[in-house]
């Protein structure tokens, strides 16, 4: 008998975003949430705290920035015999205020390996999963921000991403390579980088795989959430003044709870079964809860870089 209870992936489920989105798939569209976690203790503390119950959901290990916790989160989640009809890409990190690269096990610049290499890894193994969904429309999602885009506002504060020509990933992102560019080592445009390099991730697998296995392959922007646990590694001031600033002065803040829901509809709704889109939630007291396709940067747009950017990928992660 086919289970009418769908089965999520969520990386980074344990705060944030991540914690809300899991809230609301459970509660509102009866989905059974895999949370992908570093830190199983704190994972269980926070779904008894928000009111989810034990077997609405599944904790399993996942270290991102570890290409073999990848790979053994496959191993694990395939004994647990479950089936997958959506993996969500949501877990970030983002380090402004470092001075120095911080490395992955593999010897990867950390951000790079985490928000992209981590996540590239693993859709690559869940795809076989996806593709025997019992459900029509199985989904991969990964979570966008408007700073990969330097025509929105967002995303016109320097640095502003440049993949340049991939020197980074051609030299194995190891010293002297910290940065996808080849240049200097600057934290912010290295999450910025990432976030390029998630969009045309999620671009390449739609052209490559969405004609012959059904599979929805989409990214989105929730909005700014600025109190967001993302920014934990900022400045104190930071973390206090920028809520402030979006809600009264840009009057775009979004909370985890709105972003959550958000994001849960692109997983679970109808309306967003459109493969190779990047949607996107405008200022909120504009277009509040109205959604739209935005057009992404020139660079995320960009057939050849995401081409180049798939092969590359392979060859760091261990498939090729």
């Amino acid at each position: 008998m086919k289970s009418t209870q769908k089965t999520v992936i969520i990386t980074g489920a344990s705060s944030g975003v991540g914690l809300h989105t899991t809230k609301t798939l459970i509660q509102k569209w009866n989905c059974h949430v895999v949370m992908a976690c570093r830190n199983l203790e704190k994972t269980h503390k926070v779904a008894q705290e928000i009111g989810i119950s034990l077997d609405s959901y599944t904790a399993l290990p996942i270290n991102l920035e570890s290409l073999e916790s990848v790979r053994q989160f496959a191993k694990i989640f395939q004994d647990t015999g479950k089936s997958l009809d959506v993996l969500l890409c949501n877990a970030a990190i983002y380090m402004p205020l470092l001075k120095k690269p911080l490395r992955s096990p593999e010897g990867y610049e950390l951000t790079m390996a985490t928000n992209h290499l981590g996540h590239f890894l693993l859709c690559n193994l869940m795809l076989n999963h996806l593709k025997d969904s019992p459900f029509s429309e199985p989904r991969l999602i990964i979570l966008g921000t408007v700073t990969h885009n330097p025509n929105e506002l967002g995303g016109k504060i320097p640095p502003q991403p440049n993949l340049g020509e991939f020197q980074g990933f051609i030299g194995g992102f190891k010293n002297p390579y910290s940065m996808i560019d080849g240049k200097s080592f600057k934290p912010v445009k290295a999450y910025k980088d990432s976030k390029v390099c998630n969009i045309l991730t999620m671009r390449e697998l739609h052209r490559r795989y969405h004609k012959s296995t059904g599979i929805t392959f989409s990214s989105l922007y929730p909005g700014c959430v600025a109190n967001t646990a993302l920014f934990r590694n900022h400045y104190l001031l930071f973390q206090k003044l920028f809520p402030w600033f979006q809600k009264h002065i840009i009057k775009g803040f979004v909370s985890e709870e709105l972003a959550g829901e958000r994001v849960a509809a692109v997983v679970a709704s109808p309306d967003y079964n459109q493969s190779g889109v990047y949607w996107s939630w405008g200022n909120r007291q504009i277009k509040d809860r109205l959604s739209f396709v935005e057009k992404v940067s020139p660079q995320a747009k960009d057939n050849e870089k995401a081409k180049l950017l798939w092969d590359l990928s392979l060859k760091l992660v261990g498939l090729t």
